[in-house]
């Protein structure tokens, strides 16, 4: 039993693993990550940026693995903790959202590189209406609630 488990774990693991890698190749491939260097003039810091990002994975999946409660330490500390961890997401999610706007106005050009003049709007209904229907499966079955 205990072979399987692990094996279970290894695989589980690994799943993980795989998804957090495209999770960042995307956010890298779409530029949000150089974007922030250019920005900022902090080209000489790229080892840094590294290191954030992988402990802040790392933290970001231990935290949710182990149900972190945000009722630690005094009262005004956490509110803090969860301020400044909101903002951080926020600044974040504004930075994805800017990265795939300019993404999108690549569409045009691949448009007429692959002659998709007619079936443009088709494809990105169809997309639109995939992650509609993602979304619908994912709450309708209850997915997030533990």
């Amino acid at each position: 039993m205990s072979l399987k488990n692990g094996l279970l774990a290894l695989m589980g693991f690994s799943a993980g693993g795989v998804i957090a890698a495209g999770v960042f190749a995307f956010l890298a491939i779409i530029g949000v990550f150089p974007r922030l260097i250019g920005k900022t003039g902090t080209k000489n810091r790229i080892c840094l940026y590294e290191t954030v990002l992988v402990v802040g994975g790392v933290l970001g999946n231990v935290s949710d693995l182990a149900e972190v409660s945000a009722g630690f330490g005094p009262r005004g500390l956490s509110q803090l903790i969860l301020g400044v961890c909101g903002l951080a997401v926020g600044i974040f999610v504004g930075c994805l959202v800017m990265s795939l706007a300019e993404t999108l106005k690549a569409l045009p050009a691949i448009s007429r590189r692959l002659k998709l003049a007619v079936g443009l709007p088709y494809v990105i209904l169809a997309i639109a209406l995939g992650k509609t229907a993602g979304a619908l499966v994912y709450f309708v079955k209850r997915f997030g609630s533990g």
